[in-house]
Parts: C-alpha cells; sequence; structure tokens
C-alpha cells in the first residue's frame, strides 16, 4: 500500500527566520542606543560626583575652594537642610546655596526672610528662572545663557577688579533696583550681582559655578574671585538643597515636578514633539488607498487562501458570505443576459435566473441575497451550493 505525497500548503505566517531577519536591524540599533546611553550615563555620573560639594575632591566638587579659604581663617560647615542654613544666617556668617533650583516656592520664601535681616552675606549659585526672583526680588534671569564662559569685569566691585577675568558667564540677569552691582556682563546682561540689603548685609547673585569646581579653581582670576566672595566672614555656611530636605509643616508640599528642574520640562516637551512628527513621517500617507501592480505574479489559490484565513481569524463569515454572493453574482450575470452593472440587483437577477432554471426564484434570493452563515460549516454549505448553481447555469 502506497501513500501519495502530501501536498505543499501555503503560509501567511512569517518563519522564525524571517521574523529574526526582518527585526535584527532594529534590535541591534536599540543595542546600540542602550549602549550608549549607559555610557554616557556613566560618564556623566563620574563627572558630576559630589558637583559643588566642599567635601569632594572630584573635578565638579569644590574641596579646593574650602581648602584656600581655610588657609585664610575661613571655616567651611556644610548642612543639607533649610532649617540649619536659616539658624545659621548671621552678621559675620557667608551662606552659599548650592542649587538654588531645588528650593520650592514655599522654602524659597522663607530662606529669603531668614537672610534679608541677618546683616550677612548670601551666595546663590547660578539661579534660574524662578527661583531668582523669589530669593532676589527685582532680578529676573533672562533666557538665552551666556556662550562665553570667560568674562571681563566691567564693573566698579572691588573684589571683581581685583580678580580680573574669571568664569563666570552662564545665567545672565537683569533688576532695575537701585545701587546694584552688574558685573561681568555678556551681551549687556551682568553674570554676577550684588544686591545691598539694608542690614549692611548683601546677596550676591553668581551665574555659573565653574569658577568654584576643583578643576576651574587655577584658571584666570577664579580663585580670587571665589576667596573674595565667600571669605569676606569669618564663617562659610555651604548649603546643599537636598530631595530629603522635607518642607516644614503649613509651608506647602514638595511636588514632584517641584523636584525636576525645569530644563527636563522644556527637553521632555521636545521628545514628545519629536515622537509625533516621526509618527506623521512613518505613518501611511492620508487619503483612499491607491491600488499597485504586484512586481511578481501571484497564484490566485495563494490569494484565496490568504484572504479566506484573514477572514477566518476575525470570525469575519458575512464578509466572507458577501464576497461569495457577489463573485457568483458577477459571473452569473452575463450568463443569463443581464448587465454587469445590474448583477447585484435581486430585481433584476433572480428573474433571469428563473426563467433559465425554469426556478420560481426564492431559494435562489436566500442562496445568492440572504443573511450570513451563523457558523463556519453553514458557510462551507454556502460555498458549495454556490458552486453547484452556477455549474446548473453554465450546463443549462
Amino acid at each position: 500500500m502506497t501513500t501519495g505525497a502530501a501536498l505543499p500548503t501555503t503560509s501567511t505566517a512569517p518563519t522564525t527566520r524571517q521574523v529574526w531577519t526582518r527585526s535584527r536591524g532594529l534590535l541591534l540599533a536599540l543595542l546600540l542606543l542602550l549602549a550608549g546611553a549607559i555610557v554616557i550615563a556613566g560618564l556623566r555620573s563620574g563627572a558630576r560626583h559630589g558637583s559643588l560639594d566642599p567635601r569632594s575632591a572630584d573635578p565638579a566638587g569644590s574641596r579646593a575652594v574650602a581648602a584656600i579659604l581655610a588657609d585664610h581663617g575661613v571655616s567651611t560647615r556644610v548642612v543639607t537642610t533649610l532649617d540649619a542654613a536659616r539658624s545659621a544666617a548671621g552678621p559675620d556668617t557667608t551662606l552659599l546655596v548650592a542649587v538654588p533650583d531645588l528650593l520650592t516656592s514655599a522654602q524659597q520664601s522663607r530662606l529669603r526672610a531668614a537672610t534679608y535681616v541677618s546683616g550677612g552675606r548670601t551666595v546663590l549659585v547660578a539661579p534660574d528662572t524662578p527661583s531668582v526672583s523669589g530669593l532676589v526680588p527685582g532680578v529676573s534671569a533672562d533666557p538665552a545663557p551666556s556662550f562665553d564662559t570667560t568674562l571681563a569685569p566691567a564693573c566698579t566691585l572691588p573684589a571683581a577688579r581685583r580678580a580680573g577675568t574669571a568664569d563666570t558667564g552662564g545665567v545672565r540677569y537683569s533688576t532695575a533696583a537701585p545701587h546694584v552691582d552688574a558685573c561681568y556682563p555678556s551681551d549687556g546682561l551682568p553674570t554676577l550681582l550684588r544686591v545691598p540689603r539694608p542690614s549692611r548685609g548683601d546677596i550676591v547673585v553668581l551665574g555659573s559655578p565653574e569658577l568654584l569646581h576643583n578643576d576651574r579653581l587655577a584658571r584666570e582670576g577664579n580663585a580670587s574671585l571665589a576667596l573674595q566672595l565667600l571669605g569676606s566672614r569669618p564663617h562659610l555656611v555651604w548649603y546643599l538643597p537636598s530631595l530629603s530636605d522635607t518642607p516644614a509643616a503649613g509651608t506647602g508640599e514638595r511636588g514632584f515636578f517641584d523636584l525636576l528642574p525645569s530644563g527636563w520640562v522644556w527637553g521632555t516637551a521636545q521628545l514628545f514633539v519629536a515622537a509625533a512628527l516621526a509618527a506623521l513621517w512613518r505613518g501611511r500617507r492620508f487619503g483612499p488607498l491607491v491600488p499597485e501592480r504586484l512586481p511578481v505574479a501571484i497564484r490566485a489559490s495563494e490569494t484565496a487562501e490568504g484572504r479566506a484565513r484573514l477572514y477566518r481569524r476575525t470570525d469575519a463569515r458575512d464578509r466572507a458570505a458577501d464576497a461569495l454572493r457577489s463573485t457568483t453574482r458577477t459571473r452569473l450575470a452575463p450568463l443569463v443576459g443581464v448587465p454587469p452593472a445590474q448583477a447585484h440587483a435581486p430585481e433584476t437577477l433572480l428573474p433571469a435566473l428563473s426563467a433559465r432554471l425554469h426556478d420560481r426564484g426564492q431559494p435562489l434570493h436566500d442562496l445568492l441575497f440572504g443573511p450570513p452563515p451563523g457558523d463556519d460549516a453553514a458557510l462551507v454549505s454556502l460555498a458549495g451550493q454556490l458552486d453547484v448553481l452556477e455549474r446548473e447555469v453554465r450546463g443549462s
């Protein structure tokens, strides 16, 4: 007993090899992007570790500044809470706020109230919008930063004139307050301000932290300017705001967006715009579909099988039945003398078929224009009945 060879089957599902071939380029690009992000994050985290920390010897740390100040008899104490910074403010103390942008509006108000009457000096390192206006009323930050890092004093402030050029280029400020020393201008706007206070104290707004970093202290007049700004009092309190410094009761809660710098908001918005533009670019063009000639010839059986599998996957028996009936009506119409334009009109096609087959027409109506089948078996039966009907018309 012999068995016939199995007939070849066709399938629209891609094989594992095809899936790998199509997706390996995208996977490789994602892996390269992930590896690059990890490398960049590692490099940046190493470079920024201990930034503006007087205890850190890293390039972005500030241990060198604290050592110079100690040689001139100025003690440096690090605090990480707002309450400690407020209690330390006094006429013999310089309070340095390393990252003012981390403070909430309520914390800024409390810090401003404590330093306003202290009689000491407050140094704000690179405050941006809106923290600078919250800590120093009447002063605003320009949205365009300085592109020149090394600038000349161009003012009468003794500390700036003795230091000479320094790396103060960063955030630029503007103010209309009187008796303000505006130094190190960039395109007409200063990057360092000294605002006097009524209690013989003052507040210094420094546009860039670069001159306080270990790796930049020996350049230009950075060491001289840092020593004069931070060493005017015998005690220096170095305030490093931290995310764990929660606001006191009744001063408002720290929200998620309060913890993010303003640059992250703009960066996220740009990413969303870029993603939307990429989706429009890669998406299908608008308008109706345009038929195109296939570059290769495809067997009708493969097309029919693929379409049938799509119908079966979505349980679209109604669409499959409509396709079978429509095709049958289109082929039967010219056989019984009905114009192709009226092939789908029951009042025209059914009488012609009844006359040809000597039938009353009611069973033909259910067969050619009836409701969709209820299950797969009924669909298969409908296909067979349509095939029998077409053979009867051709043989009559």
